[in-house]
């Protein structure tokens, strides 16, 4: 189901928060006023699914440059009192992510907000990356003391600030603070806490806390399962099935399958994710246990076992994924995306019908459907193209819209004419460059969207590359 933020996919809002090729265009030809309300919400109220993976910020910046619209509304939003009471990543990124792309494009105004936000706003190490790439040295040598003064000097003070310094992204403007003549107390504390990095870096690999050499196999299943007892918790099961790849043998299996029968939480998954990696004789029979434990399962336990099969590759596997693949569980759709990752052209109809059933029951943002739209167009799926055009549309994931677009492209011969014109303008890079190399040249907008593109400082080389070897071949 979708969130009930995200607007229906046919109105203006629905389309920029999708950030589909189509927003642009639909903004461009309604009125001024409306297009900029539109693109103003998205903007201060971020519409990702997940703005880890997917890419608004160029996209909402290339529209603001077209409309030449004002950022009164963004400087509200990152002055606004709740920025300093509750400093927020998921609600100033967009809009200051946004306000880089426009100071890359000369926008003065998105430059002063920028500076000045990282001098008093609360998620002020955003704003300083975004300077950092784009910003001149006199520029970011005058932020240095307002900066570094958010740091008391004291003892607490200056192992924040030294924290500060490993975690920036963008290591150029504490480079310049260190060195900068003109601010000779900022450039010394800046110095002393770029070395205390070091020195951490250095107690914290003579302190190791993992797994020494002679560590043996209940040692390691140990040392996952007292993770869980730590606050925050830690989740260990993953690096210590790697350790048991190193400490475990032949002896150790009976211990094995017993943890993985029966043992402790972490301790059960690293089991499990340890024999079916290693291809154990009993490893399908643990993982079909794990998943049929009904409503009482161990999440942790049955992810494991799950994901473990999943990286599978081989053609037990597949066979074994081909007698699952119709169940209508957790490990049904865990089998189909074994098959539509590694499956051959005869496993189609079991992806197809694992994709239809994802989408009617849980929606065009239903989880794991990434797997299963692309192993459609792997397998070149022909009659799933309805479905792919479905997912197209209504998705709120960009990111998955884009392995739709790869799919249609592979099994819908209208492709070309239709979705990979709208692509160009598409907020996902990949999606870009896709509709780069397969956009139709008989719609009139292609050919000049893609010497904006080509003449863009601020695209993606791999687009970039797509479009001009599309434009030197005439």
């Amino acid at each position: 189901m979708f969130d009930p933020d995200i607007a229906p996919s046919g109105t203006l809002l629905g389309l920029l928060q999708r950030g589909r090729g189509d927003g642009p265009l639909h903004a461009l030809a309604t009125e001024r006023a409306e297009a900029l309300a539109a693109l103003e919400q998205c903007v201060l109220r971020d519409p990702r699914l997940d703005w880890r993976v997917e890419s608004r910020s160029l996209y909402y910046a290339r529209l603001y440059s077209d409309l030449e619209g004002p950022l009164d509304g963004i400087e509200q939003h990152l002055f606004h009192p709740d920025d300093l009471l509750a400093p927020d990543e998921h609600r100033c990124g967009l809009a200051l992510s946004v306000l880089g792309h426009l100071a890359g494009y000369g926008r003065r105004d998105a430059l002063r907000l920028l500076r000045r936000y990282a001098a008093t706003g609360g998620c002020w190490a955003w704003a300083l990356d975004e300077l950092a790439v784009r910003d001149s040295e006199a520029g970011l040598r005058a932020l240095g003391p307002a900066v570094v003064a958010r740091f008391p000097a004291t003892e607490e003070g200056d192992a924040q600030l030294a924290l500060a310094v490993r975690e920036a992204y963008e290591p150029r403007p504490w480079q310049l603070w260190a060195e900068d003549p003109a601010h000779p107390d900022t450039a010394a504390r800046v110095r002393r806490a770029g070395e205390q990095v070091s020195f951490d870096r250095w107690q914290r690999q003579m302190r190791s806390a993992g797994p020494a050499p002679g560590w043996g196999v209940a040692a390691v299943l140990e040392w996952a399962e007292q993770g869980l007892a730590q606050y925050p918790a830690l989740e260990r099961d993953q690096p210590a099935a790697r350790c048991l790849a190193s400490v475990a043998g032949p002896e150790d299996r009976p211990a094995l399958l017993a943890a993985a029968r029966g043992g402790p939480s972490a301790a059960r998954a690293a089991a499990l994710r340890y024999l079916v990696d290693r291809r154990d004789p009993e490893a399908f029979a643990l993982v079909e246990a794990a998943a049929a434990e009904g409503s009482g399962a161990d999440e942790r336990v049955v992810r494991a076992a799950l994901e473990a099969f999943e990286r599978r590759a081989d053609e037990g596997a597949c066979a074994r994924a081909r007698e699952w693949a119709a169940r209508t569980d957790a490990l049904g759709y865990a089998a189909a995306r074994v098959l539509a990752r590694h499956g051959g052209s005869d496993d189609a109809d079991l992806v197809l019908a694992a994709l239809r059933r994802a989408v009617q029951g849980g929606g065009a943002d239903a989880d794991g459907l990434d797997a299963l739209v692309e192993g459609a167009g792997r397998l070149s799926a022909c009659r799933a193209a309805p479905v792919l055009r479905h997912l197209y549309r209504e998705t709120s994931s960009s990111q998955l819209r884009g392995v739709a677009a790869h799919a249609l492209a592979a099994t819908d011969p209208g492709f070309a004419a239709g979705f990979a014109v709208e692509c160009l303008w598409d907020c996902e890079e990949s999606t870009r460059e896709l509709a780069a190399r397969k956009a139709a040249s008989g719609d009139v907008r292609v050919l000049a969207q893609l010497r904006r593109l080509a003449a863009d400082p601020a695209e993606e080389v791999d687009v970039q590359a797509a479009v001009r070897g599309r434009l030197s071949a005439g």
